[in-house]
């Protein structure tokens, strides 16, 4: 008579595994909405505190050095900056759970609408930087890779990796006030500020883009150099693939990975690092209303602006790790946690 065959259950780590690999996107999901939650507190909590600890008054910047102690304290009572400091975050909280970023010392405008009013030429100039720094930096690296492959060229390898390191180092708001001083001032072909015109928008996505295309040309470079010396590709050498068709079709997906990774952080970074390039061209995002509060210490505009964009940068990156799982789905399962 035949054995009857032993059923073992399996362990419970064995199940959650087994749960995990079903459902990759589910565990990245709930991951992801615990780390989002995360943020929105650390940002509330820190905007709050940043402008607390920021010296200066800012009844005094709004009155001017002439006021009176009895003008000062009248506007400080108007502002709620009387209150006890728990007091103050706590009706900063409730205004958020509103929808309600408050009002500016200065002007009175509600922070929302200079946020909505802002955003879309802080949008425009940090998208059209982005599609510049793609369709620089990725030719650029994967040129300089394939004419330096197995250590040829190595004076051009040297140029480039130099030039990128210096222009990387230049800070923008230097970059942008030279590109002013020689393209509007010197030569008369752009205007130095504004954004009445399509021209006004191409001296400071200049001086935005070019270090973030120097950063990704590089890495570009060097992801390429690694893919070169794959099998796959020597393979496809073999079955006399050359040219642009071999790049295009073996190469050039490798990079995507890489390419999407860096190029979300840099579009993070170019949503919230205009505020120096918006001041210097006068470019009307919320980068030069920022920099104006700062000025002014209007502490609403100040921690609405902020908040704001680094709840962007937190969906930014939360959309690049989607698409990423979407093109690499290894990547989902290890942002999920699932080491099946």
């Amino acid at each position: 008579m035949a054995e009857a065959a032993v059923v073992t259950e399996p362990g419970p780590k064995a199940r959650a595994a087994a749960g995990r690999s079903r459902s990759p996107w589910l565990a990245f999901a709930l991951r992801r909405a615990v780390g989002l939650a995360g943020v929105l507190i650390t940002l509330v909590v820190g905007t709050f505190l940043m402008v607390k600890l920021m010296p200066g008054d800012p009844a005094q910047a709004r009155l001017g050095a002439n006021a009176t102690p009895e003008q000062l304290a009248q506007t400080r009572q108007e502002m709620g900056l009387d209150q006890p400091v728990l007091t103050q975050f706590t009706d900063y909280v409730g205004g958020l759970l509103r929808g309600d970023l408050g009002e500016s010392f200065q002007t009175g405008q509600p922070v929302g609408k200079m946020i909505g009013d802002g955003m879309p030429f802080t949008a425009q100039l940090a998208l059209m930087a982005m599609v510049l720094v793609l369709v620089l930096s990725v030719p650029l690296g994967m040129a300089v890779a394939v004419a330096c492959r197995g250590g040829r060229r190595r004076s051009l390898d040297t140029a480039f990796t130099s030039a990128t390191a210096f222009a990387q180092a230049i800070p923008e708001y230097v970059l942008g006030t030279l590109l002013v001083a020689l393209f509007a001032v010197k030569l008369a072909w752009l205007p130095p500020s504004g954004a009445a015109t399509l021209s006004a928008m191409v001296l400071p996505v200049l001086a935005v883009s070019i270090g973030p295309v120097c950063t990704l040309a590089r890495i570009v470079r060097r992801e390429t150099s690694a893919v070169l010396t794959m099998d796959y590709l020597r393979t496809a050498r073999g079955r006399r693939l050359r040219g642009l068709r071999l790049y295009a079709r073996h190469a050039l997906p490798n990079l995507l990975t890489s390419t999407l990774t860096v190029g979300g952080l840099i579009l993070v970074g170019l949503l919230g690092g205009t505020v120096i390039v918006e001041s210097v061209f006068a470019w009307p995002g919320v980068g030069l209303a920022s920099f104006k509060a700062i000025i002014a210490r209007d502490y609403p505009v100040i921690q609405g602006m902020v908040l704001v964009i680094g709840l962007l940068a937190a969906l930014l990156n939360l959309l690049v790790d989607v698409v990423l799982g979407l093109l690499d789905p290894r990547t989902l399962n290890a942002k999920a946690g699932n080491t099946a």
